[in-house]
Formats: C-alpha cells, structure tokens, sequence
C-alpha cells in the first residue's frame, strides 16, 4: 500500500496516521472504521465480482466508498495495520449457526494485531454486530465492551479444538465463532468467499445486509427494506422505505453508498 493509498484510506476513516503503532491508535482506527465502512453484502445481490486481492479492495472500499463482508473489511484493514507499522496476523475461523453448529472452513477472516506498547488483540471490523474496541487475545476473563460482553476461551475438548489451540469468542455467553491460531494468507480465503458469495445455503445468498456503528455507539442496519436504528441504550426505532428511491436514499444518506439500482436477493449473481 502506497503513500497515497494509505493516506486516502485513513481519510475514508476520518483518521489522522498514528505517529506510533499503538494500543491507542489501534483503538481509534478500529471505532472508525465501524463507523465508516459499512458491513455489507450488495455485491453478490449487484452482480459484482468479489476479488481478495488489496488493490482490489482498495478500488471498492477507499476509492468506491463502499463496505463488504468478513474476507474484503478485515483482509484490507489488516494491509492498512501492516503499512502503519502494526504486527498483524490473518487468522481463519469458523462461525457458529444454528444450533450452534460450526460453519465451514474458512468461514471467517479476523485479525490477530499486536502493538509497539506489548498489545496482542483480537481485531474484526467484519462481523456485523460484534466488539467496538479490540479485545485482549489472551485474556480468558470477561471483556466489557459497548458492544457487549465478550469472553475469549480455549475450545472444548470433546469437538476436537483443544488439541489445536482454537479459541472460540463468545459475546453474551453465546459462542460467535471458533478462531484458528494460525497464521493464514489473504488468498487462503478465496474458496470460504466464493462460498458464500455462491452458494444457497449461505445466508448471504438468501440476504441483503448493510450495517454499520452509530456515532452514538448504537448501530444502523438496512435488512433487504427494513431499516432498524438501535440506540446506544438499545432503544429502537424500525421504519419501511416504501419506494426504490427513498431505499437508494438510505444507502446514500445514513451509509454513504452511491447506487444506480436497489440490490435485490438473487438479482446477481457473485463470483471471485
């Protein structure tokens, strides 16, 4: 990531470049970016090509103003840490679902960062609904957080993760996703993306979903035509669109993202 890159992304985050690559500065960019890039999963309903390589993402998310899910948020926010001088390290999960039943292979991409000032945290701006600041990796205590409480522990033993040294997060006591400890490559996400950006039984085929975090702390969320704003103290206020262009207003005014059409479920079809 260049000089002009690195500068045009921290201004998508409204975020000045940190002089050192600390456990303050980590925590600011991290709160921006929830702020500033939604979770989303248009492309796959806008018939765009999903392709993990930073150039790439840096096209959409930077000079597009546009979000993305797990592999695209995480995967360029991790190049952002790096050019700032952060220890990062990509680390494939597998998300819990119903059931509480484990997903698939890389299913997930979060980040493993560690500062100047002897941090090591667990990082993910892409997991729609999940901790603002980042969390301790090795603190197996509650984490309180405006989020939520999260708690991250070593798996249990009778589902195998134990003798690999997986840690599964929990938020709420609810587990969220079992995290692998080693390290991985951008490029070993490509078949977890193209998954879930292809096939029906993934719930991002079945969906559309744009969200991000408020600047009060609650967060902003337009589910397919569904507008739902939560406040801070969890209050919530739900409202319907009723025509295309009050939803392409929506995209344009409470997430900054400029479309020529409404996305809708199965109208593209997502490819890598």
């Amino acid at each position: 990531m260049d000089t002009a890159k690195l500068d045009a992304y921290l201004r998508r985050l409204g975020a000045e470049q940190p002089a050192r690559p600390t456990d303050d500065a980590l925590r600011e960019l991290q709160l921006r970016h929830l702020r500033a890039v939604p979770f989303e999963n248009l492309s796959i309903h806008l018939g765009e090509e999903i392709v993990l390589e930073e150039k790439r993402l840096l096209d959409k998310i930077v000079e597009h103003r546009r979000g993305g899910f797990c592999f695209e948020l995480n995967g360029l926010f991790g190049a952002l840490l790096t050019a700032l001088g952060f220890d990062v390290t990509l680390l494939a999960a597998r998300v819990y679902g119903e059931q509480e039943r484990l997903g698939i292979p890389y299913d997930h991409l979060a980040l493993r960062v560690r500062t100047v000032d002897g941090g090591d945290r667990l990082v993910d701006v892409g997991f729609g609904a999940n901790s603002h600041r980042p969390l301790e990796f090795g603190n197996r205590g509650e984490q309180k957080d405006p989020g939520g409480t999260f708690r991250v522990a070593e798996a249990d033993r009778e589902s195998g993760g134990r003798e690999f040294g997986d840690l599964d997060v929990f938020r709420e006591g609810k587990p969220q996703y079992r995290l692998e400890v080693r390290p991985r490559a951008l490029g070993d996400f490509v078949a977890g993306a193209w998954w879930h950006s292809t096939s029906p039984a993934s719930h991002f085929t079945r969906s559309l979903v744009c969200s991000r975090v408020a600047e009060d702390g609650g967060r902003i969320t337009l589910s397919g035509r569904t507008l739902t704003v939560t406040s801070a103290d969890g209050a919530r206020e739900v409202t319907e669109p009723a025509t295309d262009a009050e939803v392409l207003a929506v995209y344009r005014e409470r997430f900054g993202i400029e479309l020529g059409r409404v996305p809708e479920v199965g109208a593209g079809r997502g490819a890598i």
